[in-house]
């Protein structure tokens, strides 16, 4: 998905296609298609239609790093890479967030109250 600067949606596009257990996925030509649509952000998603378990693999966590940087060449962010399987759907944004919130709460010395709701 393709977003302005206020992260509204410009397009949605299904850029690579796999097999049931593998797809490759080309840094360059997410990064030309985001430059077509005039995108100041993305957010990627895939399914796992084999295992059905929403949850990366390490390939999955390498390509984000992957796209992060190339994109960010470019000054477009990544807002999120979600990954959909059986129903479920995991977002590697909020995984983050709750294990960065979780890693800063075992360092504070006093209780850590709940994070935030996601919106």
């Amino acid at each position: 998905m393709y977003l302005d600067t206020r992260h509204r949606l410009i397009a949605c596009q299904d850029l690579f296609r796999g097999t049931i257990d593998g797809a490759s996925v080309h840094p360059r030509e997410v990064v030309k298609e985001a430059l077509r649509h005039n995108a100041a952000a993305v957010i990627i998603a895939h399914n796992h239609p084999s295992s059905g378990i929403a949850e990366p693999s390490h390939a999955d966590e390498l390509i984000t790093k992957r796209l992060r940087e190339a994109l960010g060449l470019v000054d477009i962010r990544v807002l999120d890479h979600l990954i959909v399987a059986d129903g479920a759907t995991l977002s590697f944004a909020r995984r983050d967030f709750y294990e960065l919130w979780r890693a800063g709460a075992e360092i504070q010395s006093a209780p850590a109250s709940q994070p935030p709701p996601m919106k």
